[in-house]
């Protein structure tokens, strides 16, 4: 048996590397089912509750990749251009 370790590149499983990226693929995730994608966002923002986000496309994984409080903080610099 081989017990040697292997390394897997984060890109080749095809991991998602920045917020902006998390969010366009769970936006469009939601958007394709017909879903008010920005709506379906806030609530889970606000509350948590990962059954705003849709599984198709797996955006329900993929949006777990970013903590809910460094979102709003990334967020409010964005905005605040700060």
């Amino acid at each position: 048996m081989d017990r040697n370790t292997i390394l897997f590149n984060a890109t080749d499983r095809g991991e998602m590397k920045t917020t902006e990226d998390i969010l366009t693929s769970v936006y469009d995730a939601l958007d394709e089912r017909g879903y008010n994608a920005i709506d379906q966002m806030v609530g889970y923002i606000l509350s948590g509750d990962p059954s705003y986000i849709t599984s198709h496309n797996n955006a329900r994984n993929i949006i777990r990749h970013i903590e809910r409080d460094d979102l709003v903080e990334e967020l409010l610099r964005a905005f605040l251009k700060k």
